[in-house]
């Protein structure tokens, strides 16, 4: 018996995989890109509404790159938000609901081992969730609407070698900050039984401080919430970029990761399992 062969990764990824809801998830992935260029392609004639912010639906149909920027626009402040959550909520709670959680550290699996196993697999397929979204949005944004340079909407146009280069940049980004509300979800899933509490407490945390950060009166309060440089990877359209706020949100973003991370993992170790 080795403690450190327990619970492999790759044995914890293909029970995570066979699952509906993952399936369910990368269905989804595929099928928006699918929606959105349909609801493009159908409103094209209408009148676009103002915006007092970077609009990127504007140049959405200018390429299969800008398509793809616009897709990661309209997701940021939900969808992904949901995804990270339903990985990293759903890992512990969905086996304590079912009664399999004891049963797993009987086999015996350490119990940092069995989080940390659980968390990396929650990680991979958060991540992997989407690196899908992109790649979906890259190829059937180049088919409807050609395999060309970025457009920006104020006017600089980034060759498509810049592009996919900033375009990493971007999924690098958005990869650390939607890591608090995923860490945020995976503390919760420690201390409930109940995996639509999980989910749903981080999802409804994030809103929270969302509608906060509306609230100009807080000052720079609002630069020290968990939602404060949600857009901060659309800084890597400017020419030349602008790093300040994309370093502020990763450093802001891992130091609150760590924290429901590390709040997560003193919880389940002082937890009494009995489901």
């Amino acid at each position: 018996y080795r403690p450190g062969r327990t619970l492999r990764l790759a044995v914890e990824l293909r029970r995570q995989f066979a699952r509906r809801r993952t399936l369910g998830v990368g269905a989804l992935m595929v099928a928006l890109p699918l929606l959105l260029i349909a609801a493009l392609e159908l409103g094209a004639g209408e009148d676009a509404g103002e915006n007092d912010r970077i609009n990127l639906v504007d140049v959405a149909t200018a390429s299969g790159l800008n398509f793809t920027l616009f897709v990661l626009f309209a997701t940021t402040g939900f969808f992904l938000v949901v995804v990270y959550a339903l990985f990293f909520g759903d890992t512990v709670a969905s086996e304590a609901q079912w009664g399999a959680l004891r049963y797993t550290l009987a086999t015996p699996v350490p119990r940092m081992r069995l989080l940390r196993q659980k968390w990396l697999a929650a990680l991979v397929l958060s991540v992997g969730a989407l690196l899908t979204l992109t790649a979906v949005s890259v190829l059937a944004g180049s088919l409807a609407f050609g395999f060309g340079p970025i457009e920006t909407p104020v006017g600089v146009t980034l060759s498509q070698g810049e592009g996919f280069v900033r375009l990493a940049g971007m999924l690098g980004y958005l990869a650390v900050h939607l890591l608090v509300v995923g860490t945020l979800a995976f503390w919760f899933s420690t201390i409930t039984d109940a995996p639509l509490a999980a989910v749903g407490g981080a999802v409804f945390t994030m809103f929270v401080f969302a509608i906060l950060d509306q609230v100009e009166q807080l000052g720079s309060l609002r630069d020290w919430f968990p939602t404060a440089e949600e857009f901060a990877w659309t800084d890597l359209l400017q020419t030349p970029v602008q790093d300040g706020d994309l370093f502020r949100g990763v450093v802001q973003s891992l130091v609150y990761a760590a924290v429901f991370t590390a709040l997560g993992f003193r919880h389940f170790a002082r937890r009494d399992v009995t489901s």
